[in-house]
């Protein structure tokens, strides 16, 4: 397989372990807090998801990229430079990163909430906020070192880093949620407060992750250095200007999701109130943004992984003028998010309401499973938008996506109340779908124009996954039919979670099974599928 793909399977096997988990300990959570909880909590994580990504100003995926750039003409000791220059710079952001938002938390809370149909208290609101700040002071440095290592094409540190720092961040979560409501009787709020500072513990377990890579790998690090035959010598006034040059995008493309997130936390309560729905606000907030978006992100995983291990290899084919390999990495990228991503997406609209049973609960699940089976196509193009994002960057097209993703937030803005006060809170779902659609088709025309990246390939794989889910769907529904007859998952959880369980093995073997045997997956990934092999007992050849 290629290095690519190699860097891919780790990164995106660290990644979906980490929103797995994100997404597993959302049901002890919910149980313990409910939608109120889940609504409250929201409110604190998605401003400080931009807060993380404004106050790295993009630095870190920008230092991926320059290491590569200069690594791939042999000038480490730039690398390293911008390394220590790259984490001074990033302790006195995330500092007033956290100052803004700890003071500003109260101004946050207030522009959130419509205090007329809200249950939460502005006080509890500014608390939370307050609480998850304290990670800014944190986080922007420990990135940093993260791009430096994924520059140089070592992905096991930024694997690794995040699976402990998720791990970490939930242990802290739910022993402190659990202490709060179940021995102490706390208050819903304080348990939200305990919650969100969780981020900050988790922080520090990634550092301590990195720091002893960075100990392990600098005798190799510096074997580099010593073997330099020439330096370009950049003063650091440049050097910063080239960084923040790559970095500027890179901000947009980190936020993109919270974004839109973020419109739906400004606009969302008041619209639900005007729609005469101020009843459902809460519980569809809930549903929606924070548990159903949970649900959402794991497929999109792969396009995460994909966006950090491709984009030193994309810079360096381009830095080098290799057009042809410059075109297999951008095809490759591209095939595999359809691959993968497009049929888990199918599959959880097949199965929105036993997903959403199944982990959260059955109060509402017919409502919230419609919610969730509008919102599942947000993935394949989240997957898209950052893959596009990547390749654009890799090519030196970072500017424009500042573009097409402002275009994109524009149309979000403009359509979210007027769709809300039309369809209530599915409005939200179809703006941002229509949103991030927009945005993803101005980067692939982007690409293909600047790349002249030839399209046509892609659609033929891209058909051959359609027809292949098109199977795998009514598979699906054969499974939910014939379940149905002696179980009801609607009414049970245990019942939700046999029919989940049954149609996603069912449903992901009959997938893997025609992908492997048309060869899709060998082509697509640029190599033999050894575990797959070995299961099916096919010879290697």
């Amino acid at each position: 397989m290629s290095k690519i793909v190699k860097g891919t399977m780790l990164l995106t096997g660290a990644t979906f372990l980490s929103k797995f988990l994100g997404m597993i300990y959302l049901i002890p959570f919910e149980a313990m807090v409910g939608d109120t909880g889940g609504t409250l909590y929201g409110f604190a994580y998605i401003p400080y998801t931009i807060f993380i990504s404004i106050s790295t100003l993009g630095v870190p995926l920008a230092v991926s990229k320059f290491v590569s750039k200069y690594n791939s003409l042999g000038d480490y000791e730039t690398s390293r430079k911008i390394l220590k220059s790259g984490m001074q710079l990033m302790a006195f952001s995330g500092l007033v990163a956290f100052l803004i938002m700890f003071f500003g938390a109260e101004l946050l809370a207030k522009s959130f909430m419509n205090e007329e149909s809200s249950k939460i208290a502005l006080k509890d609101a500014t608390r939370v906020i307050q609480m998850v700040s304290f990670a800014l002071l944190i986080i922007p440095g420990m990135s940093i070192v993260r791009g430096f290592f994924q520059g140089h094409e070592s992905m096991a540190p930024t694997a690794v880093s995040q699976v402990i720092e998720q791990v970490a961040r939930i242990a802290f979560l739910l022993i402190a949620v659990f202490v709060v409501r179940e021995i102490f009787k706390g208050s819903i709020e304080l348990a939200v407060g305990f919650a969100t500072f969780a981020a900050f513990v988790g922080a520090i377990a990634s550092v301590v992750v990195l720091y002893v890579y960075w100990k392990k790998r600098k005798p190799f690090l510096d074997r580099h250095l010593e073997q330099q035959e020439y330096s370009y010598d950049i003063p650091q006034k440049k050097m910063f200007k080239e960084l923040l040059g790559y970095a500027g995008p890179f901000v947009l493309v980190g936020i993109a999701i919270p974004l839109y997130q973020f419109i739906d936390n400004l606009t969302f309560q008041d619209a639900m109130f005007v729609a005469g729905e101020g009843d459902l606000a809460d519980t569809a907030y809930a549903a929606i943004v924070m548990y159903g978006h949970k649900l959402v992100i794991i497929p999109m995983t792969l396009a995460t992984g994909l966006s950090l291990s491709m984009l030193p290899a994309v810079t360096a084919s381009f830095t080098e003028q290799k057009i042809q390999l410059l075109h297999k990495q951008i095809n490759q990228v591209f095939q595999i998010v359809i691959l993968l991503i497009f049929p888990a997406v199918v599959g959880l609209i097949v199965l929105s309401g036993e997903a959403y049973g199944a982990l959260y609960g059955i109060e509402g699940v017919e409502l919230k499973g419609m919610w969730l089976a509008w919102y599942a196509p947000a993935s394949l193009l989240f997957g898209l938008f950052s893959v596009s994002a990547a390749v654009l960057q890799g090519i030196n097209q970072q500017n424009f996506t500042v573009i097409s993703l402002t275009v994109g937030m524009i149309v979000k803005a403009s359509l979210n109340i007027p769709l809300i006060l039309v369809f209530g809170a599915k409005g939200s779902i179809f703006a941002t779908l229509l949103a991030v659609t927009t945005a993803v088709l101005l980067n692939l025309w982007r690409v293909r124009r600047k790349a002249d990246f030839p399209m046509q390939p892609l659609f033929k794989r891209a058909l051959l996954v359609v027809i292949f889910t098109t199977i795998m769907a009514l598979v699906l529904w054969i499974v939910k039919f014939f379940l149905g007859i002696f179980i009801n998952p609607e009414e049970s959880r245990l019942d939700a979670l046999i029919v989940l369980i049954t149609g996603v093995v069912i449903g992901g073997v009959s997938y893997l099974w025609l992908a492997y045997k048309s060869t899709l997956l060998e082509r697509v990934l640029g190599g033999k599928v050894r575990v797959l092999d070995r299961f099916l007992n096919k010879k290697n050849s």
